[in-house]
């Protein structure tokens, strides 16, 4: 029984040591947005990945600012009604995404790899408002295909929160 314990207890222990557990998963745009209060606030916020902060921020926003302009390269509509709308259902479900986190989107402009991040969350800051006001139609995800509105905002929320397990606000 003791060995089970401290099993389960392994991971509350070794989570608080890496920095980023008492920063709770944004569930919401909104949330995105307190969270890049709390990340500019920290100068020496840093990633424990492939891509440096600069590249991340970078990323979630071509991510949403395509959803609204285009991805330039998409997957058949065969693959986007099948595997993607299942891979979004199942992240749907599962209530949160998980993908390769220095794997950028299909033919995006190449994403900076050295420099001052706080432009970045600064453009992350205007796609999230950009698209929070945004009335028109929505461009086809890259992967999922079709989604409205919510959907996509679900899908952002997503992308963000699991880009933010390897963004430490140290």
């Amino acid at each position: 029984m003791k060995r089970r314990t401290a099993l389960i207890a392994a991971p509350l222990v070794l989570v608080p040591a890496l920095g980023w557990a008492d920063e709770p998963k944004v569930a919401d745009l909104s949330g995105a947005l307190r969270w890049l209060d709390k990340l500019e606030a920290t100068p020496q916020a840093r990633t424990t990945g492939a891509w440096p902060l600069v590249a991340v921020l970078e990323h979630l926003s071509q991510s949403i600012e395509m959803s609204m302009d285009g991805f330039p390269k998409e997957n058949s509509a065969l693959f986007q009604r099948t595997l993607g709308a299942a891979a979004f259902g199942f992240f749907g479900w599962r209530g949160r995404m998980s993908h390769g986190l220095a794997e950028p989107i299909p033919a995006a402009p190449a994403l900076t790899m050295s420099g001052d991040w706080k432009p970045a969350a600064q453009r992350l800051r205007a796609a999230i408002a950009r698209f929070n006001a945004h009335t028109g139609a929505l461009r086809p995800h890259f992967a999922y295909g079709a989604l409205d509105k919510a959907d996509f905002a679900r899908a952002h929320t997503f992308h963000i929160a699991n880009h933010q397990d390897e963004i430490v606000l140290a």
